[in-house]
């Protein structure tokens, strides 16, 4: 079998792969075999959980007065180290993503929520706005690769990993630098050049859901045990809050202009 890749972290070269040697009988659980469609069905479990959890905090924030985002700023950094960690687990232990999958998305919807109540607050309407353009842009990538209008290639996979390791190295130093007081004003800016950097990460980031879905469609090929339908509902909820947080970061720029 061809060495899958793709550069969400929760969807590994060895996700599916380490399975598949395993042999038939050391993929199928009594409960069955992976399907793309109980993997589609997980999914819009893992997004109702997100969504559950972000409206809950984007409620406290309005219900606040005047408007303080120290109300929600406990629930928003439990929600993004209580993610994290989470995330790690399940990346770890996928047989446990039936149950730490959905806690992941719980925690991740109470950190979306503030952030997004915060930047509406400022912005009204750019919450609603990027939510929409956030599963507006799953739904139509989704239906392009089901009908096969795109082709995941092997040079298209090389192209999106480099071009998604190379936006984390940048985060990466751009957060080590800011410990020293230096700050990435020109791609953090709302000008031509910041503006144009946000739409090229929020592509990349739209093209990582098109090579996540060809990567849940091999485990599927493979036989992958059913609780994989979970670890690949996770990999897609990795891969949508980092592109409803880019697109937010778009708007948030483009609005500041006006």
């Amino acid at each position: 079998m061809a060495l899958i890749k793709t550069s969400n972290p929760a969807l590994g070269d060895k996700t599916f792969t380490d399975l598949a040697a395993a042999g038939p009988q050391g993929l199928v659980e009594s409960t069955g075999q992976m399907t793309l469609s109980g993997t589609v069905n997980k999914t819009g479990v893992l997004l109702l959980c997100a969504v559950a959890t972000a409206s809950w905090t984007w409620h406290m924030f309005l219900q606040s007065q005047p408007h303080d985002p120290s109300v929600v700023a406990p629930w928003m950094l439990g929600g993004v180290f209580g993610g994290f960690i989470c995330a790690m687990v399940t990346i770890f232990k996928k047989e446990w993503s039936p149950v730490t999958a959905p806690l992941y998305s719980a925690l991740e919807g109470l950190a979306l929520g503030g952030i997004s109540a915060v930047t509406d607050a400022r912005y009204p309407g750019i919450g609603m706005q990027a939510v929409a353009l956030t599963f507006g842009t799953l739904f139509v990538l989704l239906l392009a690769y089901r009908s096969g209008l795109i082709q995941v290639t092997q040079k298209m996979r090389l192209g999106i990993v480099a071009a998604t390791g190379g936006i984390a190295l940048l985060y990466l130093l751009e957060m080590g630098m800011g410990f020293f007081g230096y700050h990435f004003t020109t791609i953090n800016g709302n000008g031509a050049i910041g503006i144009g950097f946000s739409v090229v990460v929020v592509i990349i980031a739209a093209l990582n859901l098109v090579l996540d879905f060809d990567f849940i469609e091999q485990g599927v090929k493979v036989g992958a045990p059913k609780y994989m339908e979970w670890y690949g509902a996770f990999g897609i909820m990795v891969t949508l809050v980092w592109l409803y947080l880019e697109i937010l970061r778009l708007l948030s720029k483009m609005r500041s202009r006006n």
